[in-house]
């Protein structure tokens, strides 16, 4: 390979790593859209998940997952629900 090819090859590389090291999305990956529901029927709730701020995004999420194939809601952490899952989560995990 001649050297012109090299430098060619080099700086390729040099401005693919640099183009990965941008971020995308101002705001993140956030999978909540929005404040999310304030209240979900607790007989329906099948699993809640608790996502907490990352590098992909700046908010903590509760995700709740329905029964019968429903589907899944973002519970808005500031509501009341939320944050007796969120206790009742971190009791179980400790």
């Amino acid at each position: 390979m001649s050297v012109k090819g090299t430098v060619i090859v080099l700086a390729v590389i040099f401005c693919a790593t640099i183009v990965q090291g941008f971020p995308m999305f101002k705001g993140g990956r956030c999978l909540c859209i929005g404040p999310g529901v304030r209240a979900v029927k607790v007989a329906d709730i099948e699993k809640a998940t608790i996502i907490y701020p990352s590098n992909n995004c700046d908010k903590t999420e509760v995700i709740i997952t329905l029964k019968a194939h429903k589907g899944q809601r973002c519970l808005n952490p500031k509501s009341k629900q939320a944050s007796i899952i969120m206790k009742k989560i971190k009791r179980m995990n400790f």
